[in-house]
């Protein structure tokens, strides 16, 4: 299959074969999507290809991880349609390398449910990326508060709204890469 340039923001890349869709659109992962996501790793693999083509060996390298393994996890993204093969290029050494970029499909997935070890996946995902962090370089806040049933509807549709407007932003090449997590829970009532 012929690499595709992709000019445009995300979310770009091949439709899934067979999909009547032609658009990309929010809807239910099918179960080989979920099965490729279902790794903090992959997700975090798609976030290191989101501004930027990486090859198996940058992805393996910046994930501590043996690029053997590493080959495993980026052909299941590329099967799945979430990274998507670029343009070959010479490596320092000027050896053949294939680099891959995220296609923004995930944003577009609902998972419903997914955990790792009885943990979101999402959530353990975001821990991993933060925990090398230098301090104080996470910007976070919380916020407790109390809403009815339909105010609380509306917020998170403001929020997924948001996300969605932020999404289909073009992509600043000279911009800093930045990446925003996003957790709304019920409150644990109080133990006596």
């Amino acid at each position: 299959m012929p690499p595709t340039p992709h000019p445009e923001p995300a979310p770009y890349g091949p439709l899934p074969v067979g999909s009547g869709r032609q658009a990309w659109a929010r809807r239910d992962a099918d179960e080989a999507e979920r099965r490729a996501l279902a790794s903090p790793l992959r997700l975090r693999m798609l976030r290191l290809a989101l501004h930027e083509p990486r090859t198996n060996k940058e992805l393996a390298e910046a994930l501590g991880i043996n690029p053997a393994s590493s080959l495993h996890h980026v052909r299941t993204l590329v099967d799945t349609g979430f990274l998507v093969e670029q343009e070959a290029r010479r490596g320092r050494r000027g050896a053949r390398e294939r680099p891959y970029l995220a296609s923004g499909k995930s944003f577009y997935l609902s998972m419903h449910d997914e955990s790792v070890d009885g943990q979101d996946l999402v959530l353990t995902t975001f821990l991993q990326d933060v925990a090398g962090l230098a301090p104080g370089a996470l910007d976070s806040s919380r916020l407790g508060f109390r809403l009815s049933a339909s105010d609380r509807e509306e917020v998170v549709g403001r929020l997924h709204d948001l996300l969605s407007e932020i999404a289909s932003m073009p992509s600043d090449p000279d911009g800093e890469p930045w990446s925003l997590y996003l957790g709304l829970h019920p409150e644990r009532p109080p133990t006596t």
